[in-house]
């Protein structure tokens, strides 16, 4: 498994995510509430992918040991 090319992906998706972000913080229009709702599913798409990448990376690990065996 590429590893190198997975997390350069991510960091591209990671990217993208933060110009959504700035997006929704510099739109005046949006009150305190409309920008909190906005922001939570970047936040959680950020994290689900974080924790998609450790998942990765652990399962990678398992199976290179499983290999020295």
């Amino acid at each position: 498994m590429n590893i190198e090319l997975i997390e350069k992906k991510l960091q591209e998706i990671y990217a993208d995510l933060e110009q959504e972000v700035m997006k929704v913080l510099m739109d005046e229009s949006f009150d305190r509430k409309q920008t909190n709702l906005r922001m939570q599913p970047l936040k959680s798409t950020k994290k689900i992918l974080e924790n998609a990448l450790d998942s990765i990376k652990m399962v990678d690990k398992l199976a290179k040991e499983d290999l020295l065996k």
